[in-house]
């Protein structure tokens, strides 16, 4: 269930190229490549599990709220982070030319049908 969650939003996002549901321990749960991408989603997600980790404490000690969504632009690649829970994201990566805004959207509707299946 959790990859075709995953598949949907990749390939429905232009420009789309790997898809990951990851717990903040840095154990994935699910995760999609398009074929055609030789990218180690694991290894990205893992790294980026620490980061989310320090941006969430930065976001409570200076009383902003829940930090609910990141994204990193690199020169190869752009990755959108929802996060679900105190104990999961969900990440979508994208060429640099592709669908910003339709990642965002799908990943904050389908965020929601991935926390049910988790809970």
């Amino acid at each position: 269930m959790f990859e075709d969650v995953l598949m949907d939003v990749v390939n429905r996002t232009e420009g789309g190229v790997a898809g990951l549901l990851m717990g903040f321990d840095g154990i994935p749960v699910a995760r999609y490549v398009k074929d055609d991408m030789p990218l180690d989603v694991d290894t990205v997600g893992m790294e980026y599990s620490v980061i989310l980790k320090d941006i969430r404490r930065a976001a409570e000690m200076l009383e902003t709220g829940v930090a609910r969504e990141i994204s990193i632009q690199a020169e190869k690649m752009t990755t959108v982070i929802r996060l679900l829970s105190d104990e999961y994201f969900v990440a979508i990566a994208l060429r640099p030319d592709g669908n910003y805004g339709k990642a965002r959207f799908l990943l904050r509707t389908q965020g929601t049908k991935l926390l049910n299946e988790l809970v």
